[in-house]
């Protein structure tokens, strides 16, 4: 079927929206020092604005799709944009930490119903023929752009305007979006929709934010105290309950069958390694830059883009590789160059006055891996299902990434605060107080708890405590490595 001006208009939206999407997640971590000194943002709230985002989407991810098949998919995706176009002035428009974390945890759940349908969308509004493969490419190219300059586009919005134009760009975008997708979008709903899993979705938005607020808060309240056992009980408690709900639901958020297929075992595998060093990683880049190497906002978004911008690019060659060697050897090589590219990161902040001509061949490396890694990793988790479990296989792909990813952040705060601690000199009085505030880029405040500390002596802390950071990102990916590869070995025995 030819595209028509009205399938045209439709694919526009479509694209707007993945676009909107994308940038929200790579554009916000250009920000997070500015918050410190407009909103007296700590460590922990950032690792709050950025999680809170994630656990939004993971949250709906799943059940926006059983929403939409009942209620109707141009109904629930018009609703999540315009949810996403309030939630977006209203974290605009925060004046305090609060606000702002709970506007992004609303704008996570629109955020997640939007990517769920307009993915569902595709494929009713483009069933078949050269159209959809257009379609289905051109969403590909824009949400991948929205990724991969979202970090320029932030650091530009805060060189010409205020960290507020990072979310009311898309309350102003989310209106013609919103045109567009009444004007052209045909309404589509599933006659025999499968019933809503309340109680599974209610059991894994408990086990998420305990375990994010555990990893998080151990260092503080400690595991061995009463707040920390509590946690802990109620995250271990929270993964047996929702086991045992989807086991016991006849529609499940999960079918944990799914998992008996080694190959789709190793391709969340594969997601799990990506969003367990690549993507975090990339959340507390620009504090490394800005705090330890006193980059610029232009030039801290230019070196995200090092990062990013590949991930666009290297697709085409993780096709290709796939069709000559399989996914089999294609995901894990994909974690290990992503290892590989922040092991040269490493070695390029070991010398005296790094520079982005040191820092550039590991941040390019670390994401050509990723971009390898990413559409294998899509493609094995649903082609290796049953063509009626692709859905959820697919539901279970992006909630396996923004699950780990909503943990890890909280874990890799955790672990740079420890990095500074360390730096800093365990022995020293407010040495945790300081750490935080370091962490979080408030020089100011560390040199008032520490007086004999120089603002370069901090800075040096900060760059110190970062490569802990870094060495944990190369360890997650090549230990990911390892057990995809393995996973993948042992599907390819038991298919033999």
């Amino acid at each position: 079927m030819p595209m028509t001006l009205s399938s045209n208009i439709a694919l526009l939206s479509i694209c707007l929206a993945a676009l909107m999407f994308g940038l929200e997640i790579s554009s916000v971590p250009v920000i997070l020092p500015i918050l410190e000194a407009e909103l007296g943002a700590t460590i922990g709230d950032m690792q709050w604005i950025m999680s809170a985002y994630t656990i939004g989407c993971a949250i709906v991810l799943i059940i926006s799709g059983s929403l939409a098949d009942r209620y109707g998919r141009k109904l629930v995706f018009s609703a999540a944009i315009g949810l996403f176009g309030l939630t977006s002035l209203a974290c605009g428009l925060s004046t305090g930490v609060t606000a702002l974390i709970v506007s992004r945890f609303l704008q996570g759940v629109a955020g997640g119903a939007m990517l769920t349908c307009l993915v569902t969308i595709l494929n009713v509004q483009f069933p078949d023929g050269p159209a959809r493969a257009r379609a289905f490419s051109t969403w590909g190219v824009v949400f991948g752009a929205g990724l991969g300059f979202g970090p320029v586009v932030g650091a530009v919005t805060l060189e010409y305007l205020d960290w507020q134009w990072i979310f009311l760009v898309h309350a102003v975008l989310s209106v013609p979006t919103l045109a567009l997708v009444f004007a052209s979008v045909d309404e589509s709903s599933d006659p025999v929709a499968k019933r809503l899993d309340l109680w599974g979705m209610i059991a894994l938005a408990a086990t998420i934010f305990s375990a994010t607020y555990l990893v998080q808060q151990v260092q503080v309240i400690g595991l061995n105290s009463m707040a920390g056992i509590g946690l802990a009980v109620m995250t271990i408690s929270g993964i047996i309950a929702f086991g045992a709900i989807e086991k016991s639901v006849t529609t499940p958020m999960v079918d944990f069958s799914v998992f008996r297929a080694r190959k789709f075992s190793g391709a969340i595998c594969g997601a799990m390694g990506m969003n367990m060093s690549f993507w975090p990683f990339i959340i507390y880049y620009p504090l490394y830059l800005e705090v330890g190497l006193c980059f610029s906002s232009l030039s801290m978004g230019m070196m995200l883009m090092a990062c990013t911008v590949p991930t666009i690019l290297a697709p085409p060659l993780g096709e290709k590789m796939v069709v000559r060697f399989g996914v089999e050897a294609v995901i894990p090589a994909g974690l290990f160059i992503i290892g590989l590219g922040f092991l040269l990161f490493k070695l390029g902040s070991l010398v005296e006055q790094p520079t982005w001509l040191t820092l550039l061949p590991g941040s390019i490396i670390a994401g050509v891996g990723i971009g390898i890694t990413n559409t294998p990793v899509s493609n094995a988790s649903t082609g290796s299902v049953p063509p009626g479990q692709a859905g959820m296989a697919s539901g279970i792909d992006m909630s396996a990434r923004l699950v780990t990813l909503a943990i890890v952040i909280a874990a890799m705060g955790a672990l740079l605060v420890a990095g500074i601690a360390n730096a800093l000199g365990q022995g020293a009085a407010h040495v945790q107080q300081a750490s935080e505030a370091l962490a979080a880029g408030n020089i100011a405040q560390v040199v008032n708890l520490l007086p004999d500390l120089t603002i370069s002596a901090a800075r040096a802390a900060f760059v110190s405590g970062f490569s802990w950071v870094t060495v944990f990102a190369t360890v997650c990916a090549w230990a990911f490595a390892v057990l995809s590869c393995f996973l993948f070995r042992t599907f390819s025995t038991v298919k033999a």
